[in-house]
């Protein structure tokens, strides 16, 4: 089911009487699904309808990212995932997220965009090879 993103009161007040809504669910308070983005063998990001009729792109598969090395950006071919701090079970998976640390044919980098919601993968070089 699709997270519900509003402030949610008790069931009941503390002297006992039942608390009922002050008016129903709006769609404005519904997100979307977790868009695990996953590192493999082809690159694909689909579109998807955001609040007031704009569009994000979410990474479906990713086989490059947009490493940063001193000034210059290249784009490098994903490895594997090695760490995410989000959910250890995460570099088991191979998703990408924020903050993950991917292994690149440069060498270890960090992801600093979102591809659940930017519909890239952009990271910076932590640890060259050699």
């Amino acid at each position: 089911m699709v997270q519900y993103h509003k402030f949610s009161k008790t069931k009941s007040s503390g002297s006992g009487g039942r608390r009922r809504m002050a008016a129903d669910k709006r769609k404005a308070n519904w997100g979307g699904f977790f868009a695990r983005a996953k590192a493999g063998d082809k690159d694909e990001a689909r579109p998807f309808r955001v609040r007031g009729g704009k569009s994000k792109a979410s990474v479906h598969h990713a086989q490059h990212a947009n490493v940063a090395v001193g000034g210059k950006v290249q784009r490098v071919k994903i490895v594997t995932v090695k760490e995410s701090p989000d959910n250890r079970h995460f570099a088991r998976e191979n998703l990408l997220t924020l903050g993950a640390v991917i292994e690149t044919e440069l060498g270890k980098a960090k992801i600093t965009s979102r591809p659940g919601q930017d519909g890239s993968v952009n990271a910076v070089l932590l640890q060259s090879k050699g």
